[in-house]
């Protein structure tokens, strides 16, 4: 059965606009939501440590920061916009001596209410709004007054109207507009993590990885190797999020239709899909998480080198070389991590 899609006529927006919200965090989904929340207008205050380099980027957009102890103690719903590792620490610290029966806790990700690195009291709601979109998208289409599809879910309904706050909220940052379904903090989680680790990015990335090096290998330019292993994915992903698959075979060659109908099952194979299932089954167990966690707390060490060795691949001097000759591509140096909190 199909799932119900919830749209603008089932949200009441004055529901939110009766209570004050804290955002925790000013990053990407943090700003986002503030943003359109205040523009739509909610009272929105956020929360941050005191030192944090969001205070003055949150102040110049107009908003009152508070000591998240302080914010927490004054807001009805309170959304915790910051990375799942950090929440624990800022729960325990900052958010539970606050935390009052009846009001409502808020995530964008499940990972800490379904992995329990965090046990919110029984008087309080446990909610989710999840854009499906990173937060500078949910930002840009709320002011083009469109939005970005949202999942909600409610985990604890201390209060009777949990799943009321949670579509206000989808209204109020434009999930609404664009259509809203829900999910179980359990489904989110989960099936978030498998498509991030098998398909959207290490599936992906391990993918065009692979491409690149068996051409450069057998002998080919480099450059040949990124173009047709990297550059054009962009135009297949484009046409697959446009009108899906089938869509996307409409619109390329007879000879490029053929071999993908062909040849795609023989690399994307038996043995991958069996270890798609292993990588969701280490998901659902928690193996993944306490793995994460561990990591985290020992410092990082193994994620840094991974990721330093990923930016030191030949393909990223030869992408950078060549998407400098590109005008009509926005340049990114991206270097660090946007701070969140």
């Amino acid at each position: 059965m199909p799932a119900k899609i919830y749209t603008d006529r089932d949200a009441d927006l004055n529901f939110l606009k009766k209570k004050t919200v804290a955002v925790i965090g000013f990053g990407s989904q943090g700003h986002a939501h503030a943003l359109n929340l205040k523009e739509s207008g909610v009272k929105v205050i956020v929360g941050l440590y005191p030192g944090s380099k969001s205070i003055a980027v949150a102040k110049s957009r107009g908003f009152k920061v508070d000591p998240t102890s302080e914010a927490v103690a004054k807001a009805d719903v309170i959304f915790l916009a910051v990375p799942d590792m950090k929440i624990p620490a800022v729960f325990q610290k900052d958010v539970l001596p606050a935390l009052k029966p009846g009001k409502t806790l808020l995530f964008s990700h499940g990972f800490a209410i379904h992995f329990k690195t965090i046990r919110p009291p029984k008087g309080v709601n446990v909610i989710m709004v999840a854009p499906k979109g990173p937060g500078h998208i949910v930002r840009r289409m709320y002011l083009e007054g469109k939005g970005v599809p949202a999942l909600i879910a409610v985990q604890n309904d201390a209060t009777g109207d949990a799943k009321r706050i949670a579509l206000a909220w989808a209204k109020g940052i434009g999930g609404t507009r664009a259509g809203v379904i829900q999910t179980s903090f359990k489904e989110e989680t989960e099936t978030d993590l498998f498509g991030e680790q098998t398909v959207l990015c290490g599936g992906a990335s391990a993918l065009v990885l692979a491409g690149y090096e068996t051409l450069v290998e057998a002998g080919y330019q480099p450059e040949m190797a990124y173009f047709e292993c990297l550059h054009e994915l962009k135009l297949i992903v484009d046409m697959i999020n446009e009108s899906g698959i089938a869509g996307m075979r409409f619109s390329i060659s007879e000879t490029a239709k053929y071999g993908d109908v062909t040849v795609g099952p023989k690399i994307i194979n038996a043995r991958v899909k069996a270890e798609m299932k292993k990588t969701l089954k280490r998901i659902q167990s928690g193996q993944f998480a306490r793995e994460w966690v561990n990591e985290h707390r020992s410092g990082l060490k193994n994620y840094r080198r991974l990721l330093h060795a990923g930016a030191k691949h030949p393909i990223e001097k030869v992408g950078e070389r060549l998407r400098a000759t590109m005008p009509w591509m926005k340049k990114r140096r991206i270097k660090g991590v946007q701070a969140a909190y």
